[in-house]
């Protein structure tokens, strides 16, 4: 059975890769590892994501969903300074943001977590770049989960390629939020953004 990042597999070899990623004049030191989503640099969907969504109020509620190494929470709680959730299913990917917020100075509640299964809390801002090789079903328990989630006037940020869907998420997350927006659409790359 191949491994992929949204399945736990301690058999997967350590193999950690060090690596700078730069926002708002942060130079960030991450560490990524074999098993955890888009090792050893910062995909263009996430940084993409990140450059897209609107600045975050100080203290406000972050949840990093599906966090992989903590690239999202970590960028925006240096960046702004919000209260930081990172949630993953990979064990070994919540290791990492671990790590990485140590690394960065950022306070943050690590939540192993499948979807929203371990989530309680609600927030303020939810940010994710969906596992979508862990296929529809379960993505889409991610959008429905953010909406239950949200605080009142809280916003979903959501990064998708058009030829995974992007299409029929949008028309998805419209049906569950009602106010949704694209805030950027290039490349086969959107930005939706959902209230």
């Amino acid at each position: 059975m191949q491994s992929h990042y949204f399945t736990d597999d301690p058999s997967l070899p350590d193999d950690p890769r060090v690596f700078t990623y730069y926002f708002k004049d942060q130079a960030l030191r991450l560490r990524s590892n074999s098993g955890v989503f888009s090792r050893g640099h910062v995909d263009e969907a996430t940084d993409l994501l990140l450059k897209t969504m609107p600045p975050l109020q100080e203290n406000s509620s972050l949840l990093d969903l599906g966090c992989g190494c903590g690239v999202i929470g970590i960028a925006l709680g240096k960046a702004y300074g919000p209260q930081v959730t990172m949630s993953d299913v990979n064990p070994r990917a919540l290791a990492c943001a671990e790590i990485n917020c140590f690394e960065n100075k950022i306070s943050a509640e690590l939540v192993l977590s499948d979807c929203f299964e371990n989530i309680t809390r609600m927030f303020d801002a939810i940010a994710l770049n969906p596992p979508i090789h862990a296929g529809k079903e379960v993505v889409y328990r991610m959008l429905e989960g953010a909406a239950q989630h949200l605080k009142p006037g809280g916003s979903f940020y959501i990064v998708m390629l058009d030829k995974h869907g992007a299409a029929s998420a949008f028309a998805h997350l419209r049906g569950i939020f009602g106010a949704c927006e694209t805030l950027y659409r290039k490349k086969g790359l959107r930005v939706f953004a959902c209230k």
